[in-house]
């Protein structure tokens, strides 16, 4: 099994940057592709952006292209979220997970493990 704990969310103005942290402790973190979801009140999860294993592809949603930017340090079983240009809309628990394909975690809404999320508030 794999243990996930995501930090550094935060409440911040619109317009500013935040960055989100994930770290994997159990199994061998470098064999998942990993993936941030986020979910707000009332609303359905969304995914957000993935990285995947082996081809080092990213995936990132739409509504954050451009402005978010996914990365990962297996070295310190670390994955992270560098957010830019924080929008209202962008305020939601957000959840690391980890997965087979970073592609099929993208398009299902779906992972094998899952963190208990951060929040991020970002006034207008």
């Amino acid at each position: 099994q794999v243990q996930l704990v995501e930090s550094g969310g935060g409440l911040v103005q619109a317009g500013s940057s935040l960055t989100l942290s994930c770290t994997a402790s159990g199994r061998t973190f470098s064999r998942y592709a990993m993936s941030w979801f986020r979910q707000a009140p009332g609303k359905e999860r969304e995914f957000v952006a993935a990285t995947s294993r082996y081809s080092g592809t990213t995936y990132y949603a739409d509504s954050v292209k451009g402005r978010f930017t996914i990365s990962r340090d297996n070295d310190k079983n670390t994955l992270f979220l560098q957010m830019n240009s924080l929008k209202p809309e962008d305020t939601a628990v957000y959840y690391c997970a980890a997965g087979g394909s970073a592609q099929a975690m993208s398009m299902t809404i779906s992972a094998d493990y899952w963190g208990q999320g951060t929040q991020v508030t970002v006034s207008s």
